[in-house]
């Protein structure tokens, strides 16, 4: 009676789905939670999902909670989630109706303390060393007066003032000012943007690129300052084409960008100073050294009139240059006349000498003894010929005979071989058709003793020792007395035909003879515990 009693108040218990208490469960999480603040460490995180959000945990020493963070949300985060860090996370809990778990959905996600910053900054800082971000090598040197300043940072704060107002009274050079937020969400992307579109301006253009960039913000504490110590930053400062400076916070003040960066200045003014050299100064030693090189052109023109009017008394007159030479012409002048007409004769005498070697009879003498020459080297040449045609006639017999003599040597050889192959291909057939005769032997066998196994166990075997088959209208076997019904049409299969027949009635069976009991033969024997039926 008092399990009864229980149970029957039970039976009034609303009936839930699974669907509607989870949904319940759900809001009852939510509303009484709402917005929460949750420390722990990050564990399980692989970086964001291919959606674009993000799964992991957050444990502490005895419980773990899971945690995911939107696409939308991660992109707005200053800090990125990496493994094993302690954070502080801000969202909203709530519920899986999948697997039946809580969770916290994280909308904003920070360091927990600044011990934790500083760590973090001294992982990322070895990481981004380790890649060759920080090296040496690859910082540039600044231009020495450039003519446009590039400056990035916040418009509306006091840096600006202060770099404007050193430039102008250093050296005015033209300034573009790429504003942006220097803390706070998206601070550190616009940062980047801004390098990345200084670069991007083309070197002669509307507006030129600038010739040595300024990144700059005043002072903070290390939240303040974190956007200058993102990677995104950091990369785009080591990726500039153009000489940067790094003026983030105060001298005490160490940020990420400042290893990147080809220079670092303590303040923002003192980037301004390190950007463009005082222009006073400048002048003063331009005319300083245009002194100096005016002096040092008046003392080498001095210099080399000495040496010019030195030069000039050491030479002597026009007429004293041209007195020996004017004398030579003449002398040569007076030469002249004679030695043409000595020069005349000689080539005269010399001619007449030559004319008395060329009469006709030696010309008819040299002819003949040429054409005599001639018809000597042309019975050689036809004597060399016929010489040489017979020597190739006889090498080309010799070597007609020994090619006949290979070719039937070679002939010879095949034929041989051909015999050979003919006599193995011979011996190859014999044993192929003795094989073949062998196997056709054995599959005739094989076959003869199958029929007879079929044979055997045939049932026709059967009906000719004088039983029937019994089968019913449909061609179905009948086994026994017990299944046929008086009025069924029958089908009895004899060894030499069917006969058709219609059952009229059954009858009971006659029992089975009791099979011949064997009996043991006593005596000693081979066989012996064997049966016999005699």
């Amino acid at each position: 009676m008092s399990n009864a009693a229980a149970a029957e108040p039970r039976l009034n218990v609303p009936e839930w789905s699974v669907s509607e208490l989870s949904a319940a469960l759900k809001r009852t999480v939510e509303d009484e939670f709402g917005h929460v603040r949750v420390r722990g460490e990050i564990s399980g995180y692989r970086g964001p999902h291919s959606s674009g959000h993000c799964y992991f945990a957050l444990k502490d020493e005895s419980a773990r909670i899971d945690a995911v963070v939107w696409r939308a949300a991660f992109a707005r985060m200053r800090f990125k989630p990496e493994e094993g860090m302690e954070v502080v996370a801000t969202g909203r809990l709530t519920t899986y109706p999948g697997r039946s778990t809580y969770q916290i959905v994280i909308e904003s996600l920070e360091p927990a303390g600044v011990g934790a910053l500083m760590a973090l900054l001294e992982q990322r800082k070895q990481k981004l060393a380790a890649e060759g971000l920080f090296d040496e090598a690859r910082k540039q040197l600044l231009p020495y007066l450039p003519h446009v300043v590039g400056v990035v940072t916040s418009p509306t704060g006091a840096v600006i003032r202060d770099i404007l107002h050193r430039l102008s009274d250093r050296f005015p050079r033209h300034v573009l000012v790429w504003p942006v937020r220097v803390q706070g969400d998206g601070a550190a992307e616009e940062v980047a943007a801004a390098i990345r579109g200084f670069n991007a301006l083309p070197e002669q253009g509307a507006l030129r690129r600038p010739d040595v960039l300024i990144v700059a913000r005043g002072g903070g504490s290390i939240e303040d300052l974190w956007s200058f110590n993102e990677e995104i930053v950091v990369r785009a400062a080591a990726e500039s084409h153009i000489p940067l400076i790094s003026a983030v916070g105060h001298e005490t003040d160490i940020t990420l960008i400042d290893f990147a960066a080809d220079r670092r200045a303590p303040t923002p003014t003192a980037a301004a100073e390190m950007a463009v050299p005082v222009r006073a100064e400048l002048m003063d030693g331009l005319a300083n050294v245009a002194r100096r090189a005016f002096a040092c052109w008046q003392r080498g023109m001095e210099a080399r009139r000495t040496e010019l009017r030195a030069a000039a008394r050491a030479l002597p007159s026009p007429d004293a240059l041209l007195a020996q030479p004017r004398q030579r012409l003449d002398a040569c002048a007076d030469r002249l006349p004679r030695a043409l007409r000595a020069n005349a004769q000689i080539h005269r005498t010399e001619l007449s000498r030559i004319a008395a070697r060329l009469g006709p009879q030696i010309l008819r003498t040299q002819i003949r003894m040429q054409d005599e020459r001639l018809q000597r080297c042309a019975r050689g040449t036809a004597q060399g010929l016929r010489v040489l045609v017979e020597r190739r006639r006889e090498r080309f017999d010799a070597t007609a005979q020994r090619l006949s003599t290979a070719l039937r040597a070679n002939a010879r050889a095949r034929r041989e071989m051909i015999e050979r192959q003919r006599e193995q291909v011979t011996r190859l057939m014999e044993r192929a058709e003795r094989a073949i005769e062998a196997v056709l032997d054995r599959r005739a066998a094989r076959l003869e003793r199958a029929s007879g196994l079929l044979t055997a166990l045939s049932y026709h075997g059967v009906l000719a020792r004088g039983f029937a088959l019994v089968r019913d209208a449909a061609g179905k076997p009948l086994h026994g007395a017990a299944g046929i019904a008086p009025g069924l049409a029958l089908d009895i299969e004899f060894a030499d035909g069917r006969v058709a027949a219609l059952a009229t009635g059954t009858r009971a069976a006659a029992p089975p003879s009791p099979a011949p009991r064997l009996r043991r033969r006593r005596g000693g024997g081979g066989n012996e515990g064997q049966g016999t039926l005699f």
